[in-house]
């Protein structure tokens, strides 16, 4: 852990001063130069500074950068725009050639591909994730996971009062569980000995890049691609990691003797590898391995960035916490008196826990692992809020920014408050429209595997909050880094105490 300049609570009062439209800096726009170099002065900060700006522009923002390189965009988080963009006029806004290049490692996978394609592709997926064979066996492994695995870690942690990175700690859980529905094989990274991850580190590495991607005209990027220099030295390797991640893999899982694709009884094995491994349409190695590689990315990095944002905010509203533990002492007294030892909470105990869903939908309000989406305009086109987008121009949605309008979400806007998704009750959550809140992405392209992740996510927190209370270590820093997940710069350090039963 980095030394930090500031104790976590100056983090709050940073973001409610950047909220304020009065203090709001608005890029410059300079000769030959555009925007860029006020972009890029303050690229440090560029969570915050993207919610400075579009508080004080109203929501939307032109922009620019030198003339003939390609860098004409506008930047939003306006509901009615992002409706527009990703429902009512979905065909005039794909994610186009560009992003496609940026995440060239994943090239035909489901996250860089527009049009019939990526339709065809996405009823095959929704064909396995929807299925029981499937849903059960993550589920199962899920639990097995944080049983077997997880709590005996954290109860060392407790028991020895060992300060440990909480985020290192849930990539590794969520890679496991991921590679284990990708390919039915259990890295096992997550363990006592923690051994090392090259292939998560890498995927860090593609976000981290990809990030820098976006930020500079493509002509500069691919040059430093084609003089293999800076990070673009460092991706390839990145890329090499990965590709050899995946084929070992899959001959891991044919050295141990499982079927891929269908089992004696001409049932489907319950991983994804098996539903694409035999089918024609994925004959082409590359495109298996950047399928398989967009599922691992896709499947590890959101719920892994956003578990260690959950534990951060719990550790800081104790409150919260204890009616978390309130909604599960009807469900934890019923295991108990079954006999239950370890307590595990399954998918099927937290299903109906409207606070805890709750408790989640606020992380990723605040702090949604894709902060930022990007989209290419085919031709021109005015926005519901009437700005001009003309064809070529990239449209960035900051999702971040989104969750700190007080125009949105009120004056609490920067308050982590799981009661604003609770209807008066309290027993039903409010149905919030996916364009104002885009965690699980909006329109055609809306996420297929959100139930899934909140089954997983429920069981972990419920679990470790149950079963421990987490104190954060005073004296870090917690803020995002560059890249295109929202995860902690310097990671989460904390420690656990063991809760009595």
């Amino acid at each position: 852990m980095k030394p930090s300049p500031c104790p976590l609570h100056l983090t709050a009062s940073i973001r409610r001063r950047s909220n304020n439209p009065a203090e709001a800096v608005l890029p410059t726009k300079l000769p030959i130069l555009g925007m860029l170099p006020s972009l890029l002065a303050n690229m440090y900060n560029f969570h915050e500074y993207s919610s400075v700006v579009l508080a004080g522009s109203g929501l939307n923002f032109n922009g620019d950068g030198p003339p003939g390189a390609g860098m004409r965009f506008f930047i939003t988080c306006d509901p009615a725009n992002i409706q527009h963009i990703f429902t009512t006029n979905y065909h005039n806004f794909p994610k186009g050639a560009e992003f496609a290049a940026i995440f060239d490692i994943m090239a035909g996978g489901l996250f860089t591909i527009d049009g019939e394609l990526c339709r065809r592709r996405r009823v095959k997926f929704a064909g396995v994730v929807s299925s029981p064979w499937f849903t059960d066996r993550v589920a199962a492994h899920c639990c097995d996971k944080v049983k077997d695995h997880l709590l005996p870690l954290l109860a060392r942690m407790a028991t020895t009062g060992t300060s440990f990175d909480m985020q290192e700690l849930m990539v590794r859980l969520m890679f496991d569980m991921t590679a284990m529905a990708v390919f039915g094989v259990d890295p096992g990274f997550l363990s006592s000995d923690m051994p090392p991850v090259d292939a998560s580190t890498a995927m860090d590495t593609v976000m981290e890049v990809g990030f820098l991607r976006h930020t500079m005209p493509a002509s500069l990027w691919k040059a430093m691609r084609w003089l293999n220099i800076g990070p673009e030295r460092k991706l390839l390797e990145a890329k090499k990691v990965l590709h050899r991640f995946v084929v070992d893999t899959m001959d891991r899982r044919k050295r141990n003797g499982e079927n891929v694709g269908h089992n004696e009884n001409e049932e489907v094995v319950g991983d994804i590898l098996s539903s694409y491994i035999n089918d024609p349409d994925f004959a082409d190695d590359d495109l298996l391995r950047a399928t398989l590689i967009n599922f691992m990315i896709a499947g590890r990095d959101t719920i892994g960035t956003t578990l260690p944002w959950i534990f951060y905010n719990l550790a800081q509203n104790p409150n919260i916490v204890s009616i978390i533990r309130k909604e599960l002492s009807p469900i934890a007294s019923h295991k108990a008196a079954n006999g239950m030892g370890a307590m595990v909470f399954e998918p099927e105990d937290t299903k109906s826990l409207v606070y805890l869903r709750a408790t989640l939908y606020e992380t990723l309000r605040l702090y949604p692992p894709a902060h930022t989406e990007r989209k290419t305009v085919v031709t021109d086109d005015i926005m519901p809020s009437g700005h001009e987008v003309h064809a070529g121009d990239a449209i960035f949605i900051s999702l971040y920014s989104m969750g700190r309008m007080e125009s949105l979400w009120g004056k609490d806007c920067l308050d982590f408050n799981p009661n604003r998704w609770l209807l008066e009750d309290n027993n039903k959550l409010k149905n919030v429209p996916s364009h104002k809140f885009l965690a699980f992405n909006s329109g055609p392209r809306v996420c297929m595997g959100k139930e899934i992740a909140v089954m997983q996510m429920k069981t972990i927190v419920a679990t470790v909050m149950w079963n421990f209370d987490v104190e954060l270590v005073e004296g870090q820093s917690i803020q995002p880094k560059l890249s295109c997940l929202l995860q902690m710069k310097y990671g989460l350090i904390v420690k656990l105490k063991k809760r009595e039963a």
